[in-house]
């Protein structure tokens, strides 16, 4: 992990995975844990280590992360309509 990110600065900006995987938009950074979010209806958040975090280029957060592992490991999903 880069030590000299600015960790307000990847607020609102694209967080990618490996091969360019859309993890979606940082929205906290906080205790070590990254949480990013995908999707407007059914809302997928990503809890992810800062440990993980290859680089940032001021416009991408990009973490050492597979789609798989992004998806199996660190992902919570959210349905907009949660009494169905």
């Amino acid at each position: 992990m880069s030590s000299n990110i600015d960790w307000n600065d990847v607020i609102k900006k694209e967080a990618k995975g490996s091969n360019d995987f859309d993890l979606g938009e940082v929205q906290e950074v906080s205790n070590g844990l990254i949480l990013t979010q995908r999707g407007i209806g059914n809302k997928e958040i990503f809890s992810i280590p800062q440990y993980k975090v290859e680089s940032y280029d001021g416009k991408a957060l990009r973490f050492a992360v597979s789609e798989d592992e992004a998806l199996n490991k660190f992902m919570k999903r959210f349905d907009a309509d949660s009494t169905k």
